[in-house]
C-alpha cells in the first residue's frame, strides 16, 4: 500500500487513499461480488448444466462495471472461471462460440450450518423426504450495469490476448511526488497522485510505441488493423454503492496525447469528479482505445485484467510494496540496504494486432520513464512550475563505516552552501518560470544520492535538531533559502547575527493563520480597487501606478503594524512616484477625495502647485490590535533618490527633539523607510552615500527598512543593460546589510519577509533591504506603451492574473479558504470601489479637509477653488531660429529607415509625422528637441 514520506499523511496505496480525496481512484475490479442485488430473484434445487456454467462467468465479474450497455468498457475483471490467465499466454474460446465452456455437471451445492440452529440429534432428513429444510440456491436476474458487465465480458472472450509483466522500482516516482505536493500545498492546491504520474508515463509510452494503440476489426468481413487518430484514455473507476457493493466505470480522456501534464492532470481530476458525482455522459465512454486500471488499490500485486472488444491494450498497476522477501525488515534496514519499493506493470494487448515484443518495448519504456530517463520528471516540474531541478534516479554509494563519517561532513557543506548559494535557486521572478540548478546546491555533488533521504544524519543543530533524515534536511533548507525567497546574510561579519537569521527562518513551512490570510487578501484588494477606480476614470493621466506591484501595500501595513504595536513614535517614509498615490491613500490615510480633487486641478491658492505624485503628508496608521502610530510621508522631487538623505536627515532631527538617548531602548523610536526603484537603487550615486552614512555616530538613525520596488526595468532599460551585479541591491552588501529577494506574486512570503526586516531592524538598529520582485502592468507612466521597447515583457504581462486574483485562486485552491468566503472577499472588493465612487462625487461637490504638515486641519477648500498664477518673469527675448532648409534637413536625416530594416508600426507612423512637420510645420516638442540636437 502507498505511503508518502517526510511526515505526510497522504495515499495509503496506489489511489486507493486518494480516492477519497476525490483525486480519483482507478478501480481494481476485484472486490468479492455481493449476494445482494436490486433486482428480483427466485430460487431452486437445482441449475441446468449451462446456467451453471453463465453463473459461474457471472460471479466473476459481479463486482466490476461495464462502461454502458452501448459501449465496450475496459474493465480490471477479477481472475473467475473464465477470467484467469496464465502471464504472457494466449486468450480466447473455442473456435465459433462466444460462450464459455459449460460444465458437464452442476455442481454440487452444500447447505450452510446456520450460526444459531442447535447440533440436531439425528441425521437430517434426505432432499426426497424433507426438501424444505434444505437451503437452496438463489438466483438473481442480471439488470443495468450488472447485466452490461457480463454482456462485455462474453464479448471479451473473443479477443485472444495476451500479457507482459514488469517489475519497476518505486523510489524515484515516491521520492519526486513528494516534492510535487509539497510545492502544491504551498502555492496552488490540489495534489498528485501516483496514477496521474503512471498514466502520464503510459501516454509517453504509446507516443513511442504507436504500434500499443492498434485496434481489430473487420472491415467489409475482412479482419483490419485500425490505427486510432487519437489515443482515447480510459480509467477504470470504483464506484462504491451505498449498499457496500462496488461498480466499475471506464470514461476516457478523448486525444490525451496531446496533453501536457498539468493538462493530463486536470482532464483526469475532472473525470474522476464527474464519475463520482453521477455526471458522466455516453460520449466520456466512446471511442476508448486503451485503459489504465489499478488492482494495487487494494494491495493486489498482478493481475491479468480483461482486455474488452474494440481495445487496443490495457495496462494493470499493482500494489506500491517492497518485496517480499524484504516485508519483514525493519524501515532503518530497508534504508540502509537501499532496497525500494516496486509496482509491477501488466500490459495486456490484442495479440491478433499487437506482438508480444512491441508490448515488452512499450513497457520498458515506462519503466525508463518512471526512472527519470528522458527528462520525465524534469517535464513534470515544469508543467506544475516547480522551480528546481527533481531528485534524479543514481546508485547508491554506500561502501563502509568511514564512507558514511564522510557523508556527515559532505551534509554540512550542503547546509552551508545552501546558506550561501540558496537564493540563485529562489523563484522570485513573477513575470518568467525557468527551473534553476547550481552544482553546488546539487546532492551528488557532495556525493549523496536519493538513498540517502530516509537515513538519518547527525545535524549539527541545524533546525532545532541533532539527527534528521536528510529529506528533511532538504526541505527545511529548500523552503528557507528556494521558494519564493531568497536571502543574502552568510556576508555579514558578525556571527550573533548570522545566528539569529539561522534560528528564526530555518523552521519547516508554516502557513500564516486564517486572519492573516484575509488581512493580506484585503490590503490586495485595496490596492488593486484604487488603480483600477484611477484607470477607469481617469484614462491617460499620469499616475506612476502601482499595478505589477500591489504587494507594496500588505508589506509596508505588516512594518508599519509592527511598529505601532512596538510603541514607535513615528514611521517616516520617502519614496518615488511608482505607487505613492497607492501608499498616500491606503498606508499614510489621506482620503481619495483629497487626491481625485488634485486629478481635476483644484489646488488652493496657497498649494504648492506641485504635480500629485510628489506631494507628501502625515496621517495615523492603527494595527489590527489596536495600537497607532504616526505616518509621515516625506514631499519628494522628480529628481530619483534625492529624497535619501533629506528623510534621513528628517529622522535623526525628531529623534534628537525627543532626546531618548543615545544607548535608550527608545532612542531610536522614529524608524525611516524608504522605498526604491531597482534601476535608481543601483544606478544613484546618493543611494551609496547614504547607505555609508548610516551607521555613522553623527548620522545614525537606528536602521532603515529599504525596500526595492523592483519592476525588472528602468524606464526602457533591461537589467543586463544597466548594471553589472547580479542584483540590484549588491551595493548594500558594503554596509553588511542583510537582503531579502522576494515574489511580488506570493503575498504570504512577502508578509513573512516584511515581518523579518522589522524584526532585524529593531534587534540590530542596522539598515535591512527587501527586493520585492514585481512588474509594471504599463508604460513608464500611463501615456506610454512599453511594447514598443519591451515587446517579449509586455507579452507576458498581458497574459498575467492580477495578484490578488492569484492569491483568491491559491487560497480556495489549498483549502484554505472556502469559495463562499472568496466570493465574499470579491464583493469586497466592488464594494471598496462603490465606495471611491461616492468619494468622487463627494470631493467634486463638497468642500475637502487638508492635512497640514503637523497633522492639524488645514483651511476649507472651495469646490470650485482657482490657482492664482505668480507673474511671469521677463527676460529678454534671444533668436534661435533656423531656416527652413536647415529643418528639412534635420527631419529628412533622423527620420530615414534604413533599407532591409523593418520598423514597429506605431514608430514608422511617429517618423512619417515628424517628416512631415519639418517640411510643412506645427512642430511638437520632441521635433523640438531634435532640431536643438542638430
Amino acid at each position: 500500500m502507498f505511503r508518502d514520506l517526510e511526515g505526510e499523511s497522504e495515499a495509503a496505496s496506489t489511489d486507493g487513499a486518494d480516492s477519497a480525496t476525490g483525486d480519483g481512484a482507478t478501480g481494481n475490479g476485484h472486490s468479492a461480488p455481493s449476494p445482494h442485488n436490486e433486482t428480483s430473484t427466485q430460487k431452486s434445487s437445482g441449475q441446468p448444466a449451462e446456467k451453471a456454467a453463465n453463473k459461474a462467468s457471472a460471479d466473476a465479474t459481479k463486482a466490476q462495471s461495464a462502461s454502458t450497455a452501448s459501449t465496450a468498457s475496459s474493465d480490471s475483471a477479477a481472475e473467475g472461471a473464465n477470467a484467469a490467465q496464465n502471464s504472457d499466454s494466449a486468450k480466447g474460446s473455442p473456435a465459433g462460440s462466444n460462450k464459455p465452456v459449460a460444465p458437464k455437471k452442476p455442481a454440487t451445492r452444500k447447505a450452510k450450518d446456520s450460526g444459531t440452529a442447535p447440533i440436531p440429534s439425528e441425521p437430517a432428513s434426505s432432499a426426497g423426504q424433507g426438501g424444505e429444510s434444505e437451503k437452496q440456491d438463489e438466483v438473481t436476474v442480471l439488470k443495468g450495469i450488472s447485466k452490461a458487465i457480463a454482456t462485455n465480458m462474453d464479448a471479451s472472450l473473443s479477443v485472444p490476448t495476451a500479457t507482459t509483466v514488469r517489475a519497476v522500482p518505486a523510489k524515484l516516482l515516491i521520492d519526486n511526488r513528494v516534492v510535487m505536493n509539497n510545492h502544491l500545498r504551498r502555492t496552488r492546491g490540489g495534489k498528485v497522485s501516483f496514477t496521474h504520474i503512471i498514466g502520464y508515463a503510459m501516454l509517453k509510452a504509446l507516443r513511442a510505441h504507436p504500434s500499443m494503440n492498434v485496434t481489430y476489426d473487420l472491415q467489409d468481413d475482412k479482419p483490419s488493423a485500425i490505427q486510432p487518430a487519437h489515443v482515447n484514455f480510459g480509467l477504470a473507476i470504483d464506484m462504491p454503492r451505498p449498499d457496500g457493493t462496488r461498480a466499475l466505470v471506464v470514461p476516457n480522456i478523448k486525444a490525451s496525447e496531446e496533453l501536457n501534464f498539468t493538462d493530463f492532470w486536470t482532464a483526469y481530476d475532472d473525470v474522476v469528479k464527474r464519475a463520482r458525482n453521477n455526471k458522466l455522459t455516453p460520449a466520456d465512454y466512446a471511442g476508448t482505445t486503451v485503459s489504465l486500471t489499478n488492482p494495487g488499490g487494494i494491495g493486489t500485486v498482478h493481475s491479468v485484467p480483461r482486455l474488452s472488444k474494440g481495445q487496443a491494450c490495457i495496462v494493470g498497476v499493482g500494489a506500491l510494496e517492497y518485496p517480499a522477501e524484504f516485508q519483514g525488515a525493519s524501515e532503518k534496514t530497508l534504508n540502509n540496504l537501499a532496497v525500494s519499493k516496486i509496482i509491477t506493470l501488466t500490459s495486456t494487448y490484442d495479440h491478433r494486432v499487437i506482438q508480444g515484443a512491441s508490448s515488452g518495448e512499450f513497457l520498458k519504456t515506462m519503466h525508463s520513464l518512471l526512472l527519470g530517463e528522458d527528462g520525465f520528471y524534469e517535464e513534470i516540474f515544469e508543467a506544475l512550475r516547480i522551480p528546481h531541478e527533481p531528485i534524479h534516479w543514481s546508485a547508491d554509494i554506500q561502501v563502509n563505516p568511514e564512507e558514511q563519517v564522510n557523508k556527515v561532513a559532505r551534509i554540512q557543506q550542503l547546509i552551508h552552501a545552501y546558506r550561501v548559494r540558496g537564493h540563485l535557486m529562489a523563484s522570485v521572478d513573477p513575470l518568467e518560470y525557468r527551473m534553476r540548478q547550481h552544482p553546488d546546491l546539487d546532492i551528488e555533488t557532495h556525493g549523496l544520492t536519493l538513498w540517502d533521504l530516509d537515513r538519518e544524519w547527525p545535524t549539527g543543530g541545524f533546525g532545532g535538531k541533532s539527527m534528521l533524515p536528510l529529506r528533511s534536511i532538504l526541505g527545511v533548507l529548500r523552503d528557507t533559502y528556494c521558494r519564493n525567497t531568497g536571502v543574502e546574510y552568510m556576508h555579514i561579519q558578525s556571527p550573533e547575527e548570522r545566528a539569529w537569521f539561522q534560528d528564526e527562518i530555518e523552521h519547516p513551512y508554516e502557513k500564516p493563520s486564517r486572519d492573516e490570510q484575509f488581512r493580506i487578501l484585503g490590503r490586495l484588494n485595496a490596492a488593486e480597487a484604487f488603480e483600477t477606480f484611477l484607470q477607469t476614470k481617469f484614462v491617460g493621466q499620469k499616475r506612476f501606478s502601482l499595478e505589477g506591484g500591489e504587494s507594496l501595500i500588505p508589506l509596508l501595513d505588516v512594518i508599519l503594524s509592527g511598529a505601532a504595536d512596538e510603541g514607535l513614535e513615528e514611521v517616516t517614509i520617502g519614496m518615488a512616484h511608482r505607487g505613492r498615490l497607492n501608499v498616500l491613500t491606503n498606508i499614510a490615510g489621506k482620503t481619495h477625495a483629497q487626491v481625485f480633487r488634485e486629478f481635476e486641478g483644484r489646488e488652493a491658492g496657497t498649494g504648492s502647485g506641485d504635480v500629485k505624485y510628489h506631494l507628501g503628508t502625515r496621517g495615523s496608521f492603527t494595527s489590527d490590535r489596536g495600537n497607532s502610530t504616526t505616518v509621515y510621508l516625506a514631499a519628494n522631487p522628480s529628481h530619483l533618490e534625492a529624497v535619501d538623505p533629506v528623510l534621513e536627515g528628517i529622522t535623526r532631527a525628531m529623534q534628537d527633539r525627543l532626546d531618548r538617548g543615545a544607548e535608550s531602548n527608545n532612542a531610536f523610536s522614529v524608524m525611516p523607510l524608504l522605498v526604491h526603484g531597482d534601476a535608481a537603487f543601483a544606478g544613484q550615486g546618493v543611494v551609496a552615500e547614504t547607505l555609508n552614512l548610516s551607521q555613522l555616530r553623527g548620522y545614525r538613525t537606528g536602521g532603515t527598512i529599504h525596500v526595492v520596488v523592483n519592476n525588472q526595468v528602468g524606464f526602457t532599460t533591461a537589467p543586463q543593460a544597466a548594471r553589472s551585479m547580479t542584483y540590484c541591491t549588491d551595493m548594500a552588501k558594503a554596509i553588511q546589510a542583510p537582503i531579502f529577494h522576494v515574489n511580488s506574486d506570493d503575498p504570504e512570503s512577502v508578509a513573512r519577509v516584511a515581518q523579518l526586516a522589522f524584526q532585524y531592524r529593531q534587534r540590530f538598529n542596522k539598515d535591512v533591504i527587501i527586493d520585492l520582485v514585481c512588474y509594471r502592468r504599463r508604460g513608464h507612466n500611463e501615456g506610454d506603451d512599453p511594447s514598443m521597447t519591451q515587446p517579449k515583457m509586455y507579452n507576458l504581462v498581458e497574459a498575467k492574473r492580477t495578484t490578488r486574483r492569484l492569491y483568491t485562486e491559491a487560497l480556495v485552491g489549498r483549502g484554505d479558504i472556502t469559495q463562499e468566503e472568496a466570493d465574499q472577499a470579491l464583493q469586497d472588493y466592488r464594494q471598496r470601489l462603490e465606495r471611491v465612487f461616492t468619494e468622487t462625487h463627494a470631493a467634486q461637490t463638497q468642500p475637502v479637509s487638508t492635512i497640514n504638515q503637523d497633522g492639524s486641519d488645514g483651511d476649507m477648500l472651495a469646490p470650485q477653488g482657482t490657482v492664482s498664477e505668480e507673474p511671469a518673469i521677463e527676460r529678454d527675448p534671444q533668436d534661435t531660429a533656423i531656416s527652413e532648409d536647415q529643418l528639412a534637413h534635420i527631419g529628412e536625416v533622423h527620420t530615414n529607415i534604413p533599407e532591409k530594416f523593418s520598423a514597429h508600426p506605431k514608430l514608422k507612423s511617429l517618423l512619417e509625422k515628424r517628416a512631415k512637420m519639418s517640411r510643412e510645420g506645427g512642430i511638437d516638442w520632441g521635433f523640438a528637441e531634435i532640431a536643438a540636437f542638430g
